[in-house]
Order: C-alpha cells, then sequence, then structure tokens
C-alpha cells in the first residue's frame, strides 16, 4: 500500500519506556531485524529517535499480508497498538527501550526495500567506496545519527556564544575572484562574460576583512570554502570554515575568546570540562621540543638537545655532526629497551625514509649501557649523557645528528610513531596548545623567491620590521594556531591594515605591482578609507567534529563527502556536460584542450 492516509505518528520509536505502558501509539520506521518465533514474528522498528520492538501476532500477519508477502529489513512501516512490559526474563538491558515492546494491532507497508548491497548494521565492515555508493544505507546508522546531531548541537552552542557576545553572522558570496598565494582555485566560467571566471572560495578572508573596515567589528559565519588540492583523511575538497574576525584587538582577545568558547563547547555537547588558558608554545619551541608545529601534547617524549655535550666526545658521528653546524638531538622512550635488534634496525631503517643519516640508540638495561657506540664514550660520559636524558633502567634513547631541520622533522615524528605503538596516547583525553610567533615567510626554492607561510594579509612583528627587506626569513608573525592532539584545529592572525605595509609585504613576496593592483586593488582601496587595527580566526569545522567524536577522518561528519580523489560516488561527479552547455559558456573541450570561444 501508498501513503499513510489518516495514520499519524504519534511516538518516535526511541521514546517509548514503561511510562507509555497501556497506552495506543502509531509508530512509522525502518525494520532493523526481524525473528520468526513459533508463529510470532518480532520487528526491530527503527527510526531516528531509536529502536524498539513490535509483536505481530498470527492472526495480524493473516489479516494484513497478501499471499507470500513478507516484511524484510528495510521495509519502511507504519505500525500501531499497544505498548507493554515485556514479559519477565525477556527485557533487553542493551536497548533504551529494552523494557517494553508494541503489540500491534495493525500494520501498513508504507514502502518496501529491495536486497541491499549491505545492511546498515554492517557498513562499519563494509569497503568505503560501497558505502559511499549508498551513502543514503550507510547513513540510516545510529552511529551517523549521533554525529550529526552531535554536528548541530556543536554549531548552535557557537552560534548562541558568539551572538551573546555581540557578532553578527554576516554571509559573504560564493562566487569571487582568482587570488594568488593559495592552493589551487574551483573555477567557474561566466555566461555573461566570455573568456573570465569566477572562483569558489578557498576561504572568506578578504570579505572578512573588509566588514571590519565597514564598521562590523565582530563576525562570524559558517562558510562553505572550495580548495582544489590533494586529498588526506582530514581534507576535502570542499569544507566548512567556522571563520572569526574581530576589530581593535590583539592577538590575547582573540586567543581568550577562542579558549572561553571552546570551554563552553566542550561542556555543553560532551559534558567535559576544559582547563583554560590553554598552554602556549613558540613555533621555535615545539620544533624544539616536539619536531612539529602541531604537536600532541598527550604524552611526553620531549626532544633533548645534547649537542654541547657530544661536541667533543671520540664519538665522531655525533662530534662531526655538531662542528659542521648541525645538532645532535635525542627522545628517551619509556620501557623500551627490551626492543631487539631486528625492531631497532627497521627503525634506522624507518628514519632514513624520512631523510635522516642514521640512528643512534642506547639500551638502559640491568646490566648498564648497551649500545655499538658506547665503547666511544667514557663512563662518566655514558653517566652523564643518560642525566641528561633523565634516562632509567628499562628506557630506550634515541638520537639523530644531522641538520637543525632534519633532526627536529624526524624526532617529531618518530616520536609519534613510537607514542602509537607503545600505546602511550590516552585517546579520550583533549590536549589543546596555541602556536605562536610563526616565521612570516618562507623561501620557496622552486619558483626562487619568499611567500608567505599562512597567508599575505598576516601583519609582521613590529619589532621584525626592519628585517622585511633585509632578512625576510627572520620575521616573525602576528599568528596564532590552536592545535589539538597533535592536529591543526584552526588558525589565524592579527592583519595588515596599513595599505602602506601590505602593499610593502606583496613587494617582499615578488608579486609586480600590475599584479597587485588587478588582484587585490580593491582590497588596497578600501585600506585607505579608514581601516581599524583587526585580525580573526578560523577553524576547520568538520575536522573539529572528527575530533571530539574520536574519528579518524572526516568523511564520517560529512553529509556527502568525496573520495580521494574528489568524487561523489553517489551521484558521480564530477561529470561531462552537453555540448549546449558549454556553448553558452563559450568554451569547446575536446580530449586535450579546452578553448574559449567569443
Amino acid at each position: 500500500m501508498e501513503g499513510i492516509g489518516e495514520l499519524s505518528r504519534t511516538h518516535s520509536c526511541g521514546e517509548l519506556s514503561t511510562s507509555h505502558v497501556g497506552q495506543q501509539v502509531v509508530l512509522m520506521g525502518w525494520v532493523q531485524k526481524r525473528r520468526d518465533h513459533g508463529g510470532v514474528i518480532f520487528l526491530d522498528l527503527r527510526d531516528r529517535g531509536g529502536v524498539v520492538q513490535v509483536v505481530l501476532s498470527p492472526d495480524l500477519q493473516e489479516e494484513t499480508f497478501e499471499k507470500g508477502q513478507a516484511v524484510r529489513p528495510e521495509y519502511v512501516l507504519a505500525v500501531w497498538g499497544e505498548v507493554r512490559k515485556r514479559p519477565p526474563g525477556t527485557e533487553n538491558p542493551n536497548m533504551a527501550t529494552g523494557q517494553v515492546e508494541v503489540a500491534a494491532e495493525g500494520i501498513r507497508i508504507l514502502n518496501a526495500a529491495r536486497s541491499l548491497p549491505f545492511y546498515p548494521g554492517d557498513a562499519p565492515e563494509v569497503d568505503e567506496a560501497l558505502r559511499l555508493r549508498y551513502r543514503y544505507l550507510d547513513l540510516r546508522r545510529p552511529e551517523c545519527w549521533q554525529a550529526f546531531t552531535l554536528r548541530h548541537q556543536a554549531a548552535k552552542v557557537i552560534r548562541d556564544f558568539l551572538t551573546d557576545r555581540g557578532f553578527l553572522e554576516v554571509e559573504t558570496p560564493m562566487l569571487t575572484r582568482s587570488t594568488p598565494e593559495g592552493a589551487r582555485d574551483y573555477l567557474v566560467p561566466s555566461r555573461l562574460n566570455p573568456g573570465q571566471f569566477y572562483a569558489l572560495p578557498q576561504s572568506p578572508q578578504l570579505f572578512k576583512q573588509i566588514l571590519m573596515i565597514a564598521g562590523f567589528e565582530r563576525y562570524f559565519q559558517f562558510a562553505r570554502c572550495f580548495r582544489d588540492e590533494d586529498l588526506r583523511a582530514d581534507r576535502q575538497p570542499e569544507f566548512t570554515q567556522l571563520d572569526i574576525e574581530m576589530s581593535f584587538i590583539k592577538e590575547r582577545d582573540i586567543q581568550s575568546l577562542t579558549e572561553e568558547m571552546m570551554a563552553e563547547l566542550f561542556k555543553q555537547v560532551l559534558g567535559r570540562e576544559l582547563a583554560i588558558p590553554f598552554p602556549r608554545l613558540s613555533y621555535q619551541e615545539a620544533m624544539d621540543l616536539y619536531g612539529s608545529d602541531k604537536p600532541d601534547l598527550r604524552f611526553g617524549m620531549q626532544i633533548v638537545d645534547i649537542s654541547s655535550e657530544v661536541r667533543d666526545s671520540a664519538c665522531r658521528v655525533f662530534a662531526d655532526a655538531v662542528k659542521q653546524g648541525g645538532v645532535v638531538r635525542g627522545i628517551r622512550v619509556p620501557g623500551a629497551a627490551s626492543f631487539s635488534r631486528k625492531v631497532l634496525d627497521d627503525l634506522g631503517k624507518l628514519v632514513a625514509n624520512w631523510g635522516a643519516k642514521g640512528l643512534a640508540w642506547f639500551q638502559l638495561g640491568e646490566e648498564g649501557v648497551r649500545s655499538p657506540l658506547a665503547k666511544l664514550f667514557t663512563p662518566q660520559e655514558l653517566a652523564d649523557l643518560v642525566a641528561t636524558m633523565e634516562g632509567k633502567k628499562g628506557d630506550l634513547l634515541l638520537f639523530i645528528a644531522d641538520k637543525a631541520d632534519i633532526a627536529a622533522s624526524v624526532l617529531g615524528q618518530l616520536r609519534m610513531e613510537l607514542a602509537n605503538r607503545l600505546g602511550l596516547i590516552d585517546a579520550d583525553q583533549f590536549s589543546f596548545v596555541w602556536i605562536t610567533d610563526f616565521p612570516l615567510l618562507e623561501y620557496n626554492e622552486e619558483e626562487k623567491r619568499f611567500e608567505a607561510v599562512h597567508h599575505p594579509f598576516t601583519a609582521p612583528r613590529e619589532e621584525d620590521l626592519p628585517l622585511l627587506e633585509t632578512d625576510p626569513g627572520k620575521v616573525r608573525a602576528r599568528a596564532y594556531d590552536l592545535v589539538l592532539n597533535g592536529t591543526e584545529l584552526g588558525g589565524g592572525s592579527i592583519r595588515n591594515h596599513s595599505r602602506e605595509l601590505q602593499e610593502r609585504l606583496f613587494r617582499v613576496i615578488g608579486l609586480p605591482q600590475d599584479a597587485i593592483e588587478e588582484k587585490f586593488g580593491f582590497l588596497l582601496e578600501a585600506l585607505d578609507y579608514g581601516a581599524p587595527p583587526h585580525g580573526g580566526i578560523a577553524f576547520g569545522f568538520d575536522r573539529m567534529m572528527m575530533l571530539m567524536l574520536h574519528l579518524n577522518t572526516i568523511r564520517e561528519v560529512i553529509a556527502f563527502p568525496k573520495t580521494q580523489s574528489a568524487t561523489c560516488l553517489l551521484t558521480k561527479a564530477p561529470a561531462p556536460v552537453t555540448a549546449k552547455q558549454l556553448a553558452e559558456l563559450h568554451i569547446t573541450c575536446s580530449d586535450d584542450k579546452i578553448k574559449v570561444v567569443r
């Protein structure tokens, strides 16, 4: 039968409890399971609210179904009947509704379901490509409902928090112009302007700055952003960004607001108390101590520099590295002295793949220090080395002797690898840290010029301004990232609100004056009309939800995600378009080239 006629749903499946016993209810949902027991059929009926057991007597089955018709999993039903307590001994403590059941007095099939490629309950074990092809089945899982319920709740908490503090939610354009100095743009051809293109926004950066110039003072937006870049577990070609901008502020103002917002968010959505303020590390401190500008602070294993201790040692590997301008740095791995020689050799191969020249190791056992290099040190030197590393019996000391940046990077990766192997990370912990004082610019060897580390609108530290043209690589940015459990949650900066400084920075990164005017003339002109000091921050909202739910990929918190090849398996996008559509856009397309026809 089609339609529900005069029936109206009275309750959600998941809300029924012993307080409803004796009531007549009308339920609608999907059949999750069917069980036949001696002529009595039990159905687990599911809707977004949960699952409840429905009992169909043999008489009802004969009245309801035509000969040969059977209710199968994922059929859509309307059921009406009386709520009753389950018989003693049949209660199900694993179900929220496990104390009750519905004795069906009538049932109607609202829609049948053909044989499924997989059942929602089996989805975690199903290949992800198949799940994304039939995403509407995958999304029927209670875990998905919980994830998207949390996402909705989080967005509401943030909206309320910012609204209460005087922020306005403002939408910025989805069709804008392409600008350099970022990831690749997604381009949209203009039908009315042949040969010209819009770009989908990589972020609302320029528009939110212009809103500050316009006097809005406090803005936020859950912005859709688009970046044509290679994908990873925490990246998608289109994503949601929580975007915030404020006028008349300094770094601490934005950081304090963020900390209060995160504390409110985690308390209301997860029931977790966060200790604020969050710790702060400079970029250099993060690299020196953790080998990463996204350090995971849920465990120790800090990097220690022993360069000064080994500069004059008989160990040539260490001493020569220091004398040649390099460093010797190491980590203490607790309880890992029992690693076999094969494991240690495999670690050596691993760090070689990461770019290191080799890996030195010292096992601190009951019999003392064991290492191929131990004979090159005096007993006192070994004792001093162990003391510097705060080593204890049972620990393993690992060292890299190389250039400073290589030693930091390799030890940072090794630190995470070993923490995961040894189970040192508390997966239920949330560890925040601010990273500050990033380099403003980095040198691009391929293009032989400096480029912005974050983006070219970030203000330099005032005390570093004299270095902007003479030694750009040493200029620090008024930028800050918020890191959670070793993942960048968001980042922001104080902006250049002076046209002179902004043009100066454009020139330092090698933009010619005509390109500056063409790409950014509208922003520079706006800066001439009374731009206030301003700054902001942006968070990957999908990434935030992934971390709050302890998931491994943001695809689990996006309703219709793309694959790692940026395709949608559900709709089979991207796809060819017709010749007529291309003609309307003044474009012709062949196998190897696209041509604009004027």
